[in-house]
C-alpha cells in the first residue's frame, strides 16, 4: 500500500511594506511667525549664523535671537560670529534677559532666558 503524501506549502507571505530610507536633510533653524526671530536650540552653531545672514539678506532690518538654559551661550556665539566674520555692519541694539519656570517630570524649575537683538547699524 503505497500512500501518496501531499505536501501543503505555505502561502506566501506578504512582503512587508519597504521602511522609508532615513535621510541626512536637517530642518532649517526655526524662525518666529513674525520672521524676524531665530530660536537658538541645539544644532551647529553655523546653522543658526546662516538662518541670521538669510534674514537680514531678506530684507529684514532687524533680528531676535531667542534662547534658554544651556543654548544661551551659543547664541552668544551666533550673534558674535555673525557680527565679527560675516555682517561687520551689525549692531547688538538690545539684550534682554529673564527666568521662565518650566513644569516637567521632577516639578516646576526655573530657567534662564536670552534676547540678544541685532540690527544693521551704520
Amino acid at each position: 500500500m503505497a500512500e501518496e503524501q501531499t505536501k501543503v506549502e505555505p502561502e506566501p507571505a506578504e512582503k512587508a511594506p519597504a521602511k522609508p530610507e532615513r535621510t541626512t536633510q536637517r530642518r532649517p533653524a526655526r524662525k518666529d511667525a513674525a520672521g524676524n526671530v531665530v530660536f537658538i536650540g541645539i544644532k551647529p552653531v553655523m546653522n543658526y549664523v546662516l538662518a541670521v545672514i538669510t534674514q537680514f539678506n531678506e530684507g529684514n532690518g532687524e533680528v531676535v535671537l531667542k534662547a534658554r538654559g544651556r543654548a544661551i551661550s551659543r547664541a552668544v556665539d551666533v550673534a558674535e560670529i555673525t557680527r565679527h566674520r560675516f555682517l561687520k555692519e551689525l549692531v547688538v541694539k538690545d539684550i534682554k534677559i529673564g527666568t521662565e519656570e518650566v513644569t516637567g517630570d521632577r516639578g516646576t524649575s526655573n530657567v534662564s532666558t536670552v534676547e540678544v537683538t541685532l540690527v544693521k547699524g551704520a
